[in-house]
């Protein structure tokens, strides 16, 4: 069990926003703590994103809680009707569920206690309420600022772990069906992941280039590895709905077997090339060339011609290993192009 950064920061950001609001004398200062709990995002831009679009819901849902405080009793049906209200037009503002519930925060604590429906009351709720908020903002950006290349790579890694497993077993079978399934789900939880990091990545360096620059070049090859994993799964998934139901030879399943073999250590010798564990003017000695390719799909188109009621099937899972290996033949050249500009 290991202790994140996102966790520290977390807990960093809500012992500052209790410090600050003790030494303004502002209560009860646990609904600071609380905002900064929400506030706590995976990237820079998302904090400073969150900070603007809790400061517009704030504002909105603490103006309706002072009004429907002045004007409304303060019953249970009357707070219930507020935050329905208060939840419509956040949906209607698109904004994500934990902001939602941060202005639900808001406006509960304005609403539920008794005497004191004057503006300042509200100021005070809403004043603590951002301090949590520019807290987590200001922790996350100063303190262990999100490192987007290692945890990206890091998810390529923990994905084609996964992937090779399957793709390397695929053919011949040899897993249990329950061992099958999964680690089929751990990399489809990893693609996901994966995934979702990358828009993370992409957006630090749309939103926030000239704060925290990117490399372009290597954002384009980060993006192809996300492709490569997404084709190798989608190989796993046509071999599982088509393989075994083309009634396949000895032959076919050698080819297939030795081919996916190749371009699995293809595909971890070009990672192992972007990690500069390799030489790189021995790029060549693993590689997938257009010989290759060819041959593989002759043997395929002869094996159909020869049985094309029974090998229609099997030229779906050819042209889906293919595609796999088109992406990784791109992989390599958007890598070295990477490379020697890194170099230079």
């Amino acid at each position: 069990m290991t202790l994140g950064p996102r966790a520290l920061k977390t807990g960093i950001s809500v012992t500052l926003a209790l410090y600050i609001c003790y030494f303004f004398g502002l209560e009860p200062a646990v609904f600071a703590a609380i905002a900064a709990v929400f506030s706590m995002q995976p990237s820079i831009y998302r904090t400073w994103r969150q900070m603007l679009d809790q400061l517009m819901t704030n504002t909105f849902g603490a103006i309706i809680a002072l009004l429907a405080v002045k004007f409304l009793d303060q019953t249970p049906l009357t707070i219930g009707v507020v935050l329905i209200f208060v939840i419509l037009i956040s949906l209607k503002l698109k904004m994500e569920g934990n902001i939602i519930s941060l202005t639900i925060v808001t406006v509960l604590a304005i609403m539920t206690a008794p005497g004191n429906e004057d503006w300042l009351y509200a100021l005070n709720r809403f004043t603590i309420m951002m301090i949590g908020i520019f807290t987590a903002f200001l922790i996350n950006a100063l303190l262990f600022p999100p490192k987007f290349k290692q945890i990206y790579y890091q998810k390529v890694q923990e994905a084609f772990q996964t992937l090779s497993l399957l793709l390397r077993t695929a053919i011949s079978d040899e897993l249990t069906e329950k061992t099958f399934k999964e680690n089929w789900a751990m990399l489809i939880k990893s693609r996901e992941k994966l995934e979702e990091q990358y828009k993370i990545f992409d957006e630090e360096r749309e939103k926030m280039a000239k704060i925290n620059p990117l490399n372009v070049r290597e954002i384009v090859v980060f993006k192809q590895m996300l492709k490569t994993i997404k084709q190798g799964e989608a190989v796993l998934e046509v071999i599982d709905e088509h393989y075994f139901q083309s009634k396949t030879n000895d032959e076919e399943n050698q080819l297939f077997d030795q081919f996916l073999e190749h371009l699995i250590k293809c595909h971890e010798y070009y990672l192992l090339k972007y990690e500069g564990k390799v030489k790189i003017e021995d790029s060549d000695t693993i590689s997938i060339n257009e010989e290759e390719l060819k041959l593989f799909f002759e043997k395929l188109l002869n094996n159909y011609k020869e049985d094309p009621d029974n090998k229609m099937r099997i030229i779906s899972v050819g042209v889906s290993v293919f595609e796999y290996a088109f992406q990784l033949q791109r992989f390599n050249k958007l890598l070295d192009s990477y490379l020697k500009k890194t170099i230079l």
